[in-house]
Order: C-alpha cells, then sequence, then structure tokens
C-alpha cells in the first residue's frame, strides 16, 4: 500500500478509537451514547474538519446527547476526555486540515485519503487520558493529577439492589388477586385477564470505611473522590467513615454538591489524619456504635486500607468475622493490589482475608471502574474474590441468612 493511503488509514483509525473512547466515558458519565448515536456521529466527522475542536464538540453534542438533561454531562465528559474546557467554535490559524471519509474504516490499511504527515490532536489526547485511566494515581504528576479529577467527576458508582416488601404491577410475577378481581368487577365480572406484581428493588446501603492513615495517604484523596461519587449517586442509602487511629463519620461533608469543597470540610473533620492505624479496635468501635444497631446489617461493606495494622491481629480478625455476619458482602480495596506480584502477606491482611467477599485493588481510575461493578452485583461469582477456602461469592459459615 502506498505510504500515503496508510498513513492516512491510520488516522482515520486514530480517530474511530477516539470517538469510540469517548462515546464509553459518556455512558460511565450517564449519556446513553448508543451506536447509531457514534455512527452518526462519525459520519458528522466524515463532513468537518477533526482539527477543529468546535468541530468535534458540536458533532458529537447534536449526535449522542438525547435531551437537555444529557447536556451538562456532555460537556464535562468533553472537557475531561479532551483535556480541555468546552472549545471555540473558531479553528486555531495555521493547523492543517484531516478530514474523515463519511464511513470511517474500523480496520488498518483500508481506505483512501491524503496523508498529512501528523496524528490529529484529540487522539494524541485522548490516547493520553486512557493511559492515565491505567496509572498509579500515587506516581501522577501534579498536572495529571488534575485531569485525573475531572475523570473521577464522571465516575457513577451503581448501587446493589435489594426486593422490598412493596410491590407494583408487573406483566410477570405473582398474580395479584385484589386487582385481578376488581378489574373483572369493572368488566361484568368476568375474569378476562390475570395481573401480576412483583417486588419493588429498592437501593441497599453502602458503608466505605476508608483508611487515612499514613501509609494511605498517597491513595487517601483518590479514595475520598470516589466515596464522593456514591455519595452523590446515592445519598440516601451511602455512609462514608474515615478509620485510622480513630473513627470518624464524615457522611455529612461528603453530601456537599461540590467535591472539592466536600473534601475540604471532610479534612477538616476528620482529627487522625496520616496518622497511624488500630483497624482492630476501629472496627470494633464502628460496630458497637453504628454496624450493630443497623448501619452494617445487610449492606456492602468497602474497607479500603492496605492492611496496616499497628494493634493485635486477632482483634482484627475477630471483628472482621462480625461484621461478616452482619453484612450482606465485605469488599475490601487494596491499593497496592495492583502492583505486580503483589501478595497479601501484611497481618492484617491475613487476618481479615477470610471475611472478604472480594478483593479488588483502587490504585488507578480503571481499578475504580471495576469496584463500581462489584458494588452493583457483590455476590457475582465471576468478580475477583480472594478468599481462601471459600467458593467465589459463596456464603461465609455462620451467616444469618436473615441478614441477606
Amino acid at each position: 500500500m502506498p505510504e500515503r493511503a496508510r498513513g492516512a488509514a491510520t488516522a482515520q483509525r486514530d480517530v474511530v478509537d477516539t470517538v469510540l473512547g469517548f462515546a464509553r466515558t459518556l455512558r460511565h458519565a450517564g449519556v446513553a451514547a448508543s451506536p447509531d448515536r457514534v455512527e452518526a456521529m462519525l459520519s458528522a466527522l466524515g463532513c468537518l474538519d477533526v482539527l477543529d475542536p468546535g468541530a468535534v464538540y458540536w458533532a458529537g453534542r447534536l449526535t449522542l446527547c438525547a435531551g437537555p438533561d444529557d447536556l451538562d454531562r456532555y460537556d464535562a465528559a468533553f472537557a475531561a476526555w479532551f483535556a480541555g474546557e468546552r472549545p471555540r467554535a473558531a479553528r486555531p490559524p495555521g493547523r492543517p486540515e484531516v478530514h474523515l471519509a463519511a464511513s470511517a474504516p474500523l480496520d488498518p490499511g483500508t481506505g483512501e485519503g491524503e496523508d498529512d504527515g501528523e496524528t490529529p490532536d484529540l487522539a494524541v489526547q485522548a490516547s493520553a487520558a486512557e493511559v492515565l485511566r491505567h496509572r498509579d494515581v500515587a506516581q501522577l504528576t501534579p498536572a495529571e493529577r488534575e485531569h485525573l479529577r475531572r475523570l473521577f467527576g464522571l465516575l457513577v458508582p451503581a448501587a446493589p439492589m435489594r426486593p422490598s416488601r412493596r410491590r407494583r404491577p408487573s406483566a410477570q410475577g405473582a398474580v395479584h388477586p385484589a386487582r385481578t378481581v376488581r378489574r373483572a368487577l369493572r368488566g361484568g365480572g368476568e375474569v378476562s385477564r390475570l395481573l401480576h406484581h412483583r417486588p419493588q428493588a429498592r437501593p441497599r446501603r453502602v458503608v466505605l470505611l476508608v483508611d487515612v492513615s499514613g501509609s494511605m495517604a498517597p491513595y487517601a484523596d483518590a479514595l475520598l473522590r470516589f466515596a464522593h461519587a456514591a455519595v452523590r449517586a446515592r445519598p440516601g442509602s451511602t455512609e462514608v467513615f474515615t478509620i485510622g487511629t480513630r473513627l470518624t463519620r464524615v457522611t455529612r461533608e461528603m453530601r456537599l454538591r461540590d467535591t472539592d469543597r466536600a473534601l475540604a470540610a471532610s479534612g477538616a473533620a476528620i482529627p487522625d489524619w496520616s496518622g497511624g492505624t488500630r483497624l482492630g479496635e476501629v472496627l470494633k468501635v464502628f460496630l458497637d456504635r453504628w454496624g450493630q444497631r443497623g448501619t452494617a446489617r445487610g449492606a456492602v461493606i468497602v474497607v479500603c486500607s492496605d492492611g496496616w495494622e499497628r494493634g493485635g491481629t486477632e482483634l482484627l480478625a475477630e471483628q472482621m468475622a462480625r461484621l461478616r455476619r452482619l453484612a450482606h458482602a465485605v469488599v475490601w480495596v487494596n491499593p497496592h493490589k495492583g502492583r505486580a506480584g503483589y501478595e497479601p502477606l501484611t497481618g492484617g491482611m491475613r487476618a481479615a482475608l477470610p471475611s472478604v467477599d472480594h478483593f479488588v485493588s483502587g490504585h488507578s481510575l480503571a481499578a475504580f471502574e471495576e469496584l463500581t461493578g462489584v458494588l452493583k452485583d457483590p455476590r457475582a461469582s465471576h468478580l475477583s474474590h480472594a478468599r481462601g477456602g471459600t467458593p467465589h461469592g459463596g456464603r461465609h459459615p455462620g451467616k444469618d441468612p436473615s441478614h441477606a
């Protein structure tokens, strides 16, 4: 294949990958961005200059957004994905133009066009954002941290659901005798159709226990931002506590809408920031004061910690087993698990893991996106699990079925 044609095909492939990645970011932000809308955006870009930020912005806004509710999310996603604010309509002077064909090929090495020798900036920026999603947050530069914060603002952690005693009309399920009889009476007393109902799902409580000790300092900001996203998504069914040498409830501070204000208020309320760690004692305080009274009962408990324990591990193992008996599921998030060759050899982790349903990493944005899937269905058997001797998603011995 001629060099010019090969270069044009590569540029087209870069733009297609960029649009597909942007659509995935939009879906994380809550915008549907269905495949037919993505195809419409690619067709629109085939008639526009892909180096013009304004053209890319309006092509996506007019094709990917389904209504007024999507506009703010689209603006935030565009700024985060392309690492900039909402663009102006004018194209910067002196920039070479690269046009897509009306139907951009997905396979490299096909298609026709002219090669200007330069990869579109939006593809470069999108590739950098994709790489950033998998970077360890403890190793980022200040500029990368700022970009990652915008991406964190797009996270919408899914809430686990549970059946309630309330029921709602449904096309399937148990027969609703009262509604069936009322309908028959309105029709002359003859039952012509059976009406059904089924239990109505309600959000299950999620409790996050975030370790803010000195060993977790590089990850505390990211963990609290994830906690704020969870509270923002389900403010009525999400609780946040910080753990270290003391237990601090920061749910009220996390309910502030602005993320930076919420983190600043939480930091002011935490007296043991970057201190030591007494996980066993703090968990006992949580269970005695909050968990046993109902906060942990039937909830999904997320413990975010590296497992370093200054006290005795026997107390930690005892309190974790107690927590497991109360909770619907226990998830442990350890940022060090994302490192190659990591093994949970610390005394705290060895004591805690027998009572943990899912052991996941929390070192990058991609890891937090995986965590949202764990929270959506914490009993799913295919998710990451590290409890020795207990099947994936299995019930812990001694678990009270009434709390499931």
